[in-house]
């Protein structure tokens, strides 16, 4: 850790706070956050804290349940096993068909070390599967892959804060498990990427959770929520484009609906976080103004105390679409896709290190301040 002590010192004081990093929901797009951890970790600016969602948990576990020196190689061993290499060892001369043929030996076959397929989920739609098994897929594979590359009692002893949301299927509300507060294992992590009908619930004190992305697929909420809120640097890496062009064709209607149910409306939610925080800044703004006496009073400690002092740099990073990318992109997890997510992921956040865009003079009132870096150029494919 001392290492990581002197690299921030490099950035000569300019962090503005706690290094939080958000992870979304997206299967395999999440190598595109590998690629950004690559190049925190590479800067010495090693996250206090990881929240997390479905892929974006899993991802979050391997860093924080690693030790620092060991973490880039241990999503460097996660995601080598992702890799799904053709079965019939061939290429045709056709892209389009290449990938169709990927698609569906991941459909057929699942992926080794994440999940293979339930043949019983087959037998009929009022087959008694049970709650526990009620998926078309079997996660046992990656319960066994994270327990191989995941340390949960580091986890549990810190430093790295860990956060995971999962849906709760009952009450259909979010529940995020946080280290901070109790103990996470393989469980919370399952049930973080519990996406149904694919994957079945994951059981945890006797009620069962699905993937968080169901409800909140960018968890970004729980640092703006947090107690007591702390200054903060929030790298917020996103799979899903919010912003696309028309569908023309069915392919690009099933691409474009994916891309607007999980990018989770992430636009608002900060537009919102702004003004909620420039109201709490205001607050203080306004008790600054009051007599001392005035300010001593019950009643008026009471509003005081709905203000907030801190301010929240939220730097966002968006996942670029790839080259014939279709609405499979999520479950495409041939070595070439990997690779173009995770170098983009690398770059991406290269860049935005260089620029410290969260250094400079803000308006004394903005209590969230948005940096964006987008690019949504198609990456090639080659």
């Amino acid at each position: 850790m001392a290492n990581v002590g002197e690299d921030r010192k490099a950035y000569g004081g300019k962090l503005p706070g706690q290094i939080v990093l958000v992870l979304q929901g997206g299967g395999a797009l999440g190598s595109y956050q590998a690629g950004v951890y690559q190049a925190l970790h590479e800067a010495g600016l090693e996250p206090d804290w990881i929240i997390g969602t479905s892929i974006g948990a899993i991802n979050a576990s391997l860093i924080a349940g690693s030790p620092v020196p060991e973490r880039l190689v241990r999503l460097q061993q996660f995601w080598k096993r992702m890799q799904r290499n053709p079965d019939w060892g061939f290429k045709t001369a056709f892209a389009d068909f290449n990938d169709r043929l990927d698609h569906w030996t991941t459909m057929t076959h699942g992926v080794p070390g994440f999940f293979r397929p339930n043949a019983l989920a087959h037998a009929g739609d009022s087959y008694p599967l049970g709650a526990e098994r009620a998926g078309y897929y079997s996660t046992q594979p990656l319960r066994d892959t994270l327990r191989e590359l995941v340390d949960f009692a580091l986890i549990n002893r810190g430093p790295t804060r860990l956060t995971v949301g999962a849906a709760h299927v009952r009450t259909s509300r979010m529940r995020y498990f946080d280290s901070r507060d109790g103990m996470i294992d393989v469980r919370h992590i399952l049930a973080s990427g519990a996406l149904p009908p694919a994957f079945p619930a994951v059981r945890i004190d006797d009620e069962l959770y699905w993937d968080g992305g169901i409800l909140s697929n960018t968890p970004t909420e729980v640092v703006f929520d947090d107690n007591p809120r702390k200054d903060s640097l929030i790298f917020a890496v996103h799979l899903w484009n919010p912003v696309g062009s028309e569908p023309a064709t069915m392919a690009e209607v099933f691409n474009r609906q994916k891309d607007v149910q999980y990018s989770s409306r992430i636009a608002s939610h900060i537009a919102r976080q702004q003004q909620a925080h420039r109201l709490r800044h205001i607050i203080n703004q306004l008790a600054r103004r009051l007599p001392e006496a005035e300010r001593n009073d019950p009643a008026v400690r009471e509003l005081i105390s709905y203000g907030c002092q801190t301010r929240m740099h939220v730097v966002r990073l968006l996942a670029p679409q790839l080259a014939r990318e279709r609405h499979t992109k999520d479950i495409d997890f041939t070595a070439r896709g990997i690779s173009l997510r995770w170098d983009a992921g690398y770059a991406h956040t290269k860049s935005v290190l260089e620029r410290m865009p969260w250094t400079g003079e803000f308006d004394p009132l903005s209590g969230v301040v948005l940096h964006e870096h987008i690019d949504d150029m198609p990456v090639a494919a080659e």
